[in-house]
């Protein structure tokens, strides 16, 4: 429901390109990019690594699984989800730090965007967290004693009882 929270508060305002993070911190889920920009009714592209700008459109090249790349023009308006490493960030001088914490922020409540508080909590969202926890992991480490043919053969004989062999 994030993805709806952020398209109407974009609405609200004239945009060409909206950047969003691949994924959260939280869970991972890597669904609001995208989810933000079917709202929005916006092409998109994930998992951006390089962007540029060009006449009313965007070229973005995109990690893909295996190692893969691909390079893909849109119009814009758009919405783009960036990977981690795109960008050096540069420090802000004291003198813009200041400045920025004078500006006002403007503040949106769910009515000031047409919201109901209905469509965007847990029940609105359609997927209910059942549970979240750490796994419990077994692991175990064998020390194997002998010379190097004897370790071999020991190991050996546990990849194939394991199945591995």
């Amino acid at each position: 429901q994030v993805a709806k929270v952020l398209a109407a508060a974009i609405k609200k305002e004239q945009f060409d390109l909206v950047m969003t993070g691949c994924m959260s911190g939280d869970d991972s889920n890597m669904s609001v990019g995208v989810a933000l920009a079917e709202e929005l009714g916006v092409p998109h592209a994930a998992m951006v690594k390089n962007v540029e700008i060009l006449d009313g459109k965007v070229r973005v090249k995109r990690e893909l699984e295996g190692g893969l790349s691909e390079v893909v023009e849109m119009f814009l308006p758009a919405v783009i989800t960036i990977q981690t490493g795109i960008n050096v960030p540069r420090y802000a001088p004291i003198r813009g730090i200041r400045e920025a914490q004078k500006k006002e922020l403007n503040v949106l409540k769910l009515e000031d965007l047409g919201l109901a508080e209905e469509e965007v909590n847990e029940a609105g969202s359609g997927v209910e967290l059942l549970k979240l926890y750490v796994p419990v992991v077994a692991s175990s480490a064998e020390m194997i004693e002998g010379t190097p043919e004897e370790k071999a053969e020991i190991i050996a004989v546990k990849m194939v009882k394991g199945g591995l062999l």
